[in-house]
Parts: structure tokens; sequence; C-alpha cells
């Protein structure tokens, strides 16, 4: 059995680690940012990015520290970890590092340790020697890990919080510090923040924890670990008791719901007893938002749970056959806890059985890069890990699942996503609390503006001044509307293409609803599009399709089909007064090359035909919510 002071020993020798808002913890000082009336500006932001105090990142290879991920996501150029020169197009206007919670460090520490403080534990030795010998040996290690950590087999005590308490409060402090030092208001905000990471069985249950505060409040308490079981309730008393000793406030980001073999939105709690209003009213609370695309994966749909929507599969291919680590095949029949839109559908069917819903959640995307670099680019993407970045030529067709070496390949992988939030500044407190209010949304990539408001007096007439109408008279995404007297909603969308990026192909609102006998169902609406008179909705609902510009091989296409901008009023037309119903936007732009096919055209490779070449890169909206007036939401 591994003696628990002994990883300990080693990491020691190796590591000691509408008016104005103020912005604390910026460097030591206070600084006032003027807030606008109303959110008038979009902010672009990665609340999932790891750097080298990772425990699996350093082991694939991350040798960037959390100052160069910062500079990096300020549009700096930094030298990546395999040496090419990495740069963003743009710089983003937030970031949250979010390194893992369990074992902090712990692999660096170990392969900075002197070996001599091994001599004696085979195990960590072996470890050691692996990780220096070869690039290979410490990615042979990482899936060890992770693979460990799913089945519960590593040795016990191996990576022990209390034994490890100094290490980690040391590397936080300085990690925070820095945090602090790079937070601009108005300019650029870092905010702080972890991963907590349960996987039992291999399911992914994994959250990002993101603080509104500075050091000063965050340094109180370290990093909670999910070494057990990891069950979220655990996580909210943490959160709870951190907003009660400090002030602060803090929230959780679920991601990866589609590699959790249906456990992310369950109908029971973890440990199958039912989800009760109390269980309830805390996930709304700690969890406002959630992760629905990124590197691993796009978690809004799927086919088999709706097969009447022709873009349901995007982001797919790979990661519904098991779960994250692969461990355990995923029946279809778990899918349903396994992506937002059904968890929506679901929140529908508890607020009418209970009058509460735990999966009222706004939807944003983020990288969940372990490179410390925040790339979502199809023509710059950096890859999952160090091991598979942008010099690796081999890495679109590579075995890359993160443990067990079957079912992922490398192009498996999207370049996506970001995370796009309405506030009223650049700073924390602003972002954080759009974020709490879900007036945010997600992309897989480009940086369209989308604009989403819901009421029941909108006219068409509104569109004309929609954004000052909008809040006037309606809520934005993420509200809630009630009453209206049995009258229709009605809703302003409006959808502006990314300049550097593609043509709009359309706008559609996805919306669920539950009947009286708690039943849920969904309707995807086509409510606007490029070429209107020459493309049409047919009696099935399904439209023309946009058409295809991409040349595979050049990897270009061509902004000559598509709209640069879409703007649209629309009206309920299957509405029911007595139906609890959500309505989401989810804008598509016209086809676009792949990374792979960037790859393939950099490194003269020849693709199979199973690898996905082009794609139509999107955006989702938060919902709006529609509850009858006699019902609680």
């Amino acid at each position: 059995m591994m003696r628990k002071a002994l990883l300990l020993a080693a990491c020691s020798a190796a590591l000691a680690i509408s008016g104005c808002s103020k912005d604390s913890g910026s460097g030591g000082s206070d600084i006032e940012v003027t807030n606008t009336e109303y959110p008038e500006q979009v902010f672009w932001g990665d609340t999932h990015l790891h750097t080298d105090n990772s425990i699996d990142a350093f082991g694939f290879g991350n040798r960037l520290d959390t100052e160069a991920a910062l500079r990096f996501a300020r549009g700096e150029e930094v030298t990546a970890t395999k040496g090419e020169k990495a740069k963003l197009s743009r710089p983003l206007d937030f970031l949250v590092i979010a390194d893992h919670s369990d074992a902090v460090g712990a692999t660096k520490a170990l392969y900075e340790a002197p070996r001599i403080a091994l001599l004696g534990n085979d195990f960590l030795l072996r470890w050691y020697d692996m990780m220096h010998e070869s690039d290979e040996g410490s990615l042979a290690v990482t899936a060890e890990l992770i693979d460990g950590a799913a089945a519960g087999t590593l040795p016990e005590g191996l990576f022990d919080p209390e034994e490890s308490a100094d290490r980690i409060k040391s590397l936080w402090t300085e990690h925070g510090e820095k945090l602090d030092e790079y937070n601009e208001p108005g300019k650029f905000t870092a905010f702080h923040g972890f991963e907590y990471t349960p996987m039992p069985g291999g399911d992914n249950l994994h959250r990002v924890v993101m603080f509104r505060d500075g050091g000063d409040k965050t340094g109180t308490m370290l990093p909670f670990a999910s070494f057990d079981a990891g069950d979220p309730e655990q996580l909210w008393a943490y959160m709870a008791a951190y907003e009660k000793s400090t002030g602060g406030k803090v929230l959780a980001i679920p991601h990866n719901s589609n590699v959790s073999n249906g456990r992310m939105f369950a109908m029971n709690k973890l440990d199958g007893s039912p989800i009760d209003e109390a269980y309830i009213k805390t996930r709304a609370l700690r969890e406002p938002i959630v992760e629905v695309t990124q590197i691993k994966g796009d978690s809004e749909s799927h086919p088999f749970l709706s097969p009447n929507d022709e873009f349901a599969d995007f982001g797919d291919a790979g990661w519904d056959k098991c779960n994250l680590s692969c461990g355990k095949d995923m029946p279809p029949e778990s899918y349903g806890g396994s992506y937002a839109r059904e968890a929506l559908k679901r929140g529908l069917e508890f607020t009418l059985k209970i009058g509460a819903n735990p999966f009222k959640f706004g939807m944003i995307g983020s990288t969940d890069s372990h490179t410390s670099l925040a790339t979502a680019d199809e023509n710059n993407f950096y890859g999952k890990h160090s091991g598979n970045e942008i010099n690796n030529k081999d890495r679109a067709l590579a075995p890359q699942n993160l443990g067990t070496r079957r079912g992922r390949f490398g192009w498996h992988y999207l370049s996506s996503g970001y995370a796009a939030v309405w506030a009223t500044s650049n700073t924390r407190e602003a972002i954080f609390d759009a974020m709490m209010r879900r007036e945010v949304y997600a992309t897989t990539g480009p940086r369209m503006q989308v604009r989403f408001f819901g009421g029941f007096d909108f006219t068409e007439d509104d569109t004309a001044d929609l954004v000052k109408t909008g809040y006037a008279k309606g809520v934005p995404m993420g509200g809630d509307l009630s009453g209206g007297d049995g009258k229709a909603p009605t809703f302003l969308i409006a959808a502006l293409m990314d300049p550097e990026s593609a043509n709009l192909d359309r706008i559609q609102v996805v919306k669920g609803w539950v009947d009286s006998s708690g039943k849920s169902y969904e309707k995807i609406y086509n409510i606007s599009w490029s070429s209107p008179d020459s493309r049409k909705v047919g009696a099935d609902g399904k439209l023309d399709a946009v058409g295809n510009t991409v040349d595979l091989t050049k990897g270009t296409w061509e902004n000559n089909i598509g709209a640069p901008e879409l703007t649209t009023w629309w009206q309920d037309p299957d509405f029911d007064a007595a139906q609890n119903a959500f309505y989401y936007v989810r804008v598509l732009e016209i086809p676009t090359p792949t990374w792979p096919v960037y790859d393939a055209l950099k490194f003269g490779l020849t693709l199979p035909d199973d690898v996905i070449k082009i794609q139509q890169e999107r955006a989702y909206s938060s919902p709006i919510w529609y509850t009858p007036a006699a019902t609680t939401s």
C-alpha cells in the first residue's frame, strides 16, 4: 500500500508552491468602470482552460503556466509547448483558468522532484522514469491516471489532499496572485476558478467552479477535490460554505454531459434516491449555466433523441459510443440524461410534477483545452493537449481517447467553443452576474452576435429598435415569461455574422413543452434564412439547404451564399397557454471546412471518407421559459 507521505515529500522537494462597479482583487487596487444602462456589448471568453498545473495537462506534456495562458488570451503571442508560435487573431475579453482540483500540480511536482526522493517506491519511480524517458511515456502515465481514477484502482493516499495541503495552498495563492495581476477591469477579466472532476465508473460528472471574487477571498479556501464518488451535492455544500465565510459568490458549470452515460441530467440523485424540492432549488441556484459545446464533443442534442432535427448530429461522432474513459459503452437509452435539450424538457416535467425545475440553465461553450491556449478557430486549432498540437501531422487520424485506446480518433475532437456574455461592462461582477441571470449563449467557435428577446406585446415594427425595445417590453435570453392573458408569446431575434467567419444560413427556434399528462415534446421552427425568395420551407417544416461553396483542395469557402445578418419577429403558432414551455435560438452558418482539412493540406494527408470535413458552425442561445400563471418555476 502506498505511503501517504511519500508523494508529499517528493512534491515538496520540487515545488513550494448602472453607475460604477468596483472590481476588487486587481493587482491590489480597486478600479471603477462605468456600467451601461443595459447590456450593450457581448463579451467573449473561455471558462474552461487548463495549464501545466492540471495533473493530466502536465502529463500530456503542457509546459505553459498561468501567465502564458493569460497572455495568450489577451492576444499576445506565446510559444506553445511544442515550439510553434501561437497567437489569436482577436483577443478574448475574459478567461477562467480551471485547473483540476484533484492533485493540482502533482504531476509537475513529481516530474521536478529529485529522483532519489522516490527510491523505495517502485510505483512512483516507474512513473517518474516514464515521464522523463519520452513524450510517449508521459502520455502513458496520464492514461494510467485517468483509467485508474475512473476504475478506482489508484493506490490509496496517492494524492491525498490533506497530506498535500501546504503545497496546494502555496500553488493556489501564487496562481491567484497572477490572476489578480492580469485582471484589468474594462479591458480584460481574469476569473479565479477550478475544475471539480468526479467520474464514477468513468462517467463524466465534471463541473467548472467560477468565482466572482479576487484572491483576497478565494485564497481563504482551497479548491474542492472530488476524490471519492464526487456527488455534486458535496460541491454545492462547499460553495455555500465559501459564500457564508467570505461574503463572496461562486457558480458551477457542468460540462460534457455527452459522456456522462446519462448521469449528468438523471431523473434521480447520484445515489438513486428521488430528486426533491430542496435538491432542485440548490441545483438551480448553484448551476445556472451549462457548457454545451467544447473539444470533447457537442451536448446540445442527438439524432436518437431528436429524429426530426436534421442538425442534431453536430459533434456527436465518436463521443456517443462510450463514457469519458471509454471503459463503458453508452446505450442510446442513456442519452436522455446526457444532452441539454432533453434535460430542458425533463426540467419542464419536474416543474409540472413538483413545481420547481432542476435543469433551468443557460448555455455557453468553452474549449477545455489542456494546452494553456484558448483556441477555437478551425484554422488555428492547437488540439486537446500538447501531444496533439498544431505541428503534429498525425493528430487527426491517431487514436486520441484520453484513457482506453478505443473508439475515438483525433478528428473526433472539435475546435470548439466560446462563451458569449451580454454584460454591462467587462468586469468580474458584471460578467458573473450576467451568467447568473443566464444572459449568455454558446458558439462552436465563430463570434457571431445573437440577440433573443421574448414578450407578449412585440410587433414586427419592433425589429427597427430591437435591443432597446427588447429590454423595455420583454425579457432577454435566460429570462422568464408568465401569464400573458392567453396570448402567444412573441420574440425578437437578430444574428450578425462573425466578420472573420462565414455568412449565416438560418435562424431556428427550438421549442420544448410538456402536456397535462407530463409528457414532453419538441419542435424545430425555421424562422429566418438567407435567400428567402428562392429557399422555401416544405410541408415537413424542413428548409431548402443553403448550398455549399467549400473547396476542400484549398480549405476555403465563398461568402456568396448566406446572409451577413438576419433579423426577425416570430410568434409561436402552436402555443397553448396551459403548457409549460421553453424556447431557444439556434443560428447556423453556411458550410465551412473542419480543422482536419487544414491539417491535410498542411501535411499532405489523405483523409478517410468517415472523417467529417465540412460542417455548419453554430450558436445556441440560452432559453426563455414560459410558465402558466398558476404554476411556479
